[in-house]
C-alpha cells in the first residue's frame, strides 16, 4: 500500500511558511538530491490554499508533469480544474482509496490544516521535516491547533553542514485502531 508522506521544510520555531505564505527563507541545500526525492512520488495531495499558491506561482498540472494532483477543497469546482482531482467531501474515504491504488508514494504537500485533518484520521504514514536554521517568529505552523497527541518514531536523520539544515524522518505511530 502506498504511503502518505508529509514532507515539508520548517523553521526552527515550527513554521512551514511566513505569515503571508512566504517561503523565501527556505534554502536549497546542494547536498540534497531533490530529483531523487521527487521520483519517490507520483501524487501530490494538498489543500486549497496550497493549490491556489502553487497555481499562482505557475505550478499546477503544467508545473508538475507526471504527477497526479489531488486537492482537498469544499469550495473549488472540479469543472474549473481540468487535470486535477478535487475532493470536496469524505476525505477519509478518498485518501484511503488513493493509498490502495497502485503507484508510488503520495506527497502531502504544504498545508498544516490538511496535515492535521489526515493525522486525526490516521492516514499519515510518515512525517519528514527539513528543519531550516531560521527563526520566523510567526507564520503558518507545521501543525495548527487543536491537534491530538501523536507518537512518532525517528527512522532517519541527516545534517547538511553547508546550510545547517537537519532532515528528520518519522514513522507515525497509530494511536487508535484503523478500523472504525
Amino acid at each position: 500500500m502506498r504511503r502518505v508522506r508529509y514532507a515539508v521544510a520548517m523553521s526552527l520555531d515550527g513554521y512551514i511558511a511566513g505569515p503571508k505564505g512566504e517561503a523565501d527563507w527556505i534554502v536549497m541545500d546542494p547536498e540534497i538530491d531533490f530529483d531523487g526525492f521527487w521520483k519517490e512520488f507520483d501524487t501530490l495531495l494538498m489543500g486549497r490554499r496550497t493549490f491556489t499558491a502553487m497555481t499562482a506561482m505557475g505550478g499546477g498540472t503544467e508545473g508538475t508533469p507526471g504527477m497526479k494532483i489531488v486537492v482537498a477543497s469544499r469550495t473549488l469546482d472540479q469543472r474549473d480544474h481540468k487535470g486535477v482531482t478535487i475532493v470536496s467531501d469524505n476525505l477519509e474515504q478518498a485518501v484511503t482509496a488513493l493509498k490502495k491504488e497502485p503507484g508510488k508514494d503520495i506527497w502531502l504537500w504544504g498545508g498544516g490544516d490538511l496535515f492535521r485533518s489526515l493525522l486525526d484520521l490516521n492516514l499519515v504514514d510518515t512525517v519528514e521535516v527539513g528543519v531550516v536554521p531560521v527563526v520566523l517568529g510567526q507564520g503558518i505552523p507545521l501543525l495548527p491547533s487543536p491537534a491530538r497527541q501523536t507518537r512518532l518514531t525517528l527512522t532517519s536523520h541527516q545534517v547538511y553542514k553547508k546550510t545547517g539544515t537537519v532532515s528528520l524522518v518519522y514513522d507515525v505511530k497509530s494511536t487508535r485502531s484503523k478500523k472504525r
